[in-house]
């Protein structure tokens, strides 16, 4: 983590599947923060499914909604948010996240992505002809975005605890040293 930095919040970021929303609720029960999740942000504001949204007004779209909840997040304090997997592609998301959370990137392999999501229906990136494919495609454009995370944490043989806690203890150490 860059010096000087002050993160008051914890983001969760990484590919559908990695464990963001489940393992982002034990983090904020473990700190005593408050969990919000971008997605759910979104569907409640806009009374629409996600894929309500990329269907109807495009990819394009969601991602706009996405930046403004982002922005709006940045006056919050003691909270553990979980992205949608494509907000950090945007740069000014990353960025914006960085400025007021520790990001920590949530990574698994394609195939424990696919076993974790393959009978969820409310993934409209998954709506393709070869969605395993799709996810080693999108993984991969993606991985640059990833990897400026402050914290890469793999979640294949984690479970949910497990992960959580590394997070909590790595949220620790990093506000530790602002002190």
């Amino acid at each position: 983590m860059q010096t000087g930095r002050h993160p008051v919040n914890l983001a969760l970021i990484g590919f559908m599947g990695t464990g963001k929303t489940s393992v982002g609720r034990h983090v904020a029960e473990q700190l005593g923060f408050e969990f919000l999740d971008t997605d759910e942000m979104i569907q409640s504001r806009t009374g629409r499914s996600i894929a309500d949204i990329f269907a109807k007004d495009g990819e394009p779209a969601f991602r706009e909604l996405e930046r403004q909840v982002v922005q709006e997040l940045s006056a919050r304090e003691k909270t553990v948010i979980a992205t949608g997997g494509g907000l950090p592609t945007n740069p000014e998301n990353l960025a914006a996240l960085k400025s007021f959370a520790l990001v920590i990137c949530l990574w698994a392999s394609p195939g424990k992505i696919w076993e974790r999501v393959r009978n969820q229906s409310h993934r409209p990136l998954l709506h393709d002809a070869d969605p395993q494919q799709k996810i080693r495609d999108l993984l991969a454009a993606r991985e640059p975005f990833y990897k400026q995370a402050d914290v890469l944490i793999n979640t294949d043989l984690r479970s949910v605890r497990e992960a959580a806690q590394q997070i909590a203890l790595q949220f620790k150490l990093a506000t530790r040293k602002q002190r």
